[in-house]
């Protein structure tokens, strides 16, 4: 099993500030981290759920792929992160079981991490997130 856990689920939101206030007073959820990721043109606020997160992520950028999701879809769910412990391992298995890889290798992530997208085209309507912790 390549899958080692449910790393998180990403929730693109248009106001952060007010994801971030809504989840911590509805939930009492605080955030344990928060990054811009400038290659995607993303900004994040990691909340721990157990052992796994939940990823409040809005645009920085009008073409970054959260911002053109928001136009397109609205809030609401965006993409599944898979824990692996091989990144490019994860990925060859997915291309080989016919899935469509996005990133054609691993890059690197926020918080360290290793990373590669799988297009939900090729994976049951759900873009994926492949994430490998830093060693």
């Amino acid at each position: 099993m390549l899958l080692t856990q449910i790393d998180h689920v990403a929730i693109a939101v248009h106001d952060l500030e007010a994801a971030i206030d809504y989840h911590a007073r509805a939930f009492g959820a605080e955030v344990c981290h928060r990054e811009v990721v400038e290659q995607d043109g993303v900004e994040e606020a990691m909340v721990r759920v157990g052992e796994s997160y939940l990823q409040l992520t809005t645009g920085t950028r009008t073409d970054s792929p959260i911002s053109q999701f928001l136009v397109k879809r609205g809030e609401g769910i965006h993409h599944v992160g898979y824990r692996v412990d091989d990144c490019a391992e994860a990925l060859a298995a997915i291309v080989a079981a016919g899935g469509r890889a996005i990133d054609e290798a691993p890059r690197p992530g926020s918080r360290g991490t290793t990373v590669a997208f799988v297009h939900p085209r090729g994976s049951f309507g759900t873009l994926i997130e492949l994430v490998e912790e830093p060693r």
